[in-house]
């Protein structure tokens, strides 16, 4: 097998983890705070408009509150990413000596040695003087510097298809068992969402699935016993 040919097939995981976070995240978000809601005005002892109504509201208001969010997040993260490609194109531009100097030393404490290290960093600055010190100096490239439209995009579609889960099972629920239903889906859904995030970020399934299921389990059951409380108070 060639080198290159390896190189060609190698994928690492950690090149999917912008869209990741933001789908994982949505679609945990979306299936929780919908099952949640829906789960304490069906407990309050709502009728079936009431709480087809709260899923439907929590599904839209969700996923443009996600997207609003994860935009501004993003758009923050970008600005600081720009703000120090234009300082370091400065520094480059004003005082390429001390810069080299700098990159070289970055080389030594690596593990280079001084006259190696020099050599390198000269090459370096001839080749992409830039792209070595945002790599090397800063741990950026360009090529995955953030994307705050994409992320929004991701966050509100993820947080919709999860919404659209307990808020289909509400539909097909029959009233008397609806809060059981809506909450057991949500759980296997929750639990299924983990173990697909941790298979496509290379951690255990086991653990990702329980937090995500612990979390959300625990966010639905206090909403039910409120939504219980209050319908028992009315």
């Amino acid at each position: 097998m060639s080198i290159r040919g390896h190189h060609s097939r190698e994928s690492h995981r950690s090149q999917h983890a912008g869209w990741l976070r933001a789908g994982v995240l949505g679609a945990n978000d979306g299936i929780v705070s919908t099952a949640a809601l829906m789960m304490g005005v069906a407990a309050a002892q709502g009728g079936s408009g009431a709480v087809l109504t709260a899923g439907l509201a929590g599904l839209v208001g969700g996923s443009l509150s996600m997207a609003a969010g994860e935009y501004v997040s993003v758009s923050s993260q970008r600005d600081a990413e720009h703000a120090d490609l234009a300082r370091e194109r400065e520094e480059l531009e004003e005082h390429p000596e001390a810069e080299l100097r700098e990159l070289t030393e970055i080389y030594v404490h690596r593990g280079l040695d001084r006259q190696l290290a020099r050599e390198v960093a000269v090459q370096l600055h001839d080749h992409d003087a830039l792209g070595a010190h945002l790599r090397d100096e800063l741990n950026l490239d360009p090529s995955s510097f953030a994307r705050p439209l994409q992320a929004a995009v991701v966050s509100a579609v993820w947080f919709a298809l999860g919404a659209l889960i307990p808020l289909l099972v509400a539909v097909v629920s029959p009233h008397d068992a609806r809060v059981w239903t809506v909450g057991a889906v949500a759980v296997i859904a929750l639990a299924a969402l983990g173990v697909l995030g941790a298979r496509i970020g290379g951690a255990r399934s086991g653990r990702a699935s329980l937090r995500v299921v612990v979390g959300g389990g625990l966010a639905m059951a206090l909403t039910a016993l409120i939504g219980s409380l209050v319908g028992t108070i009315g």
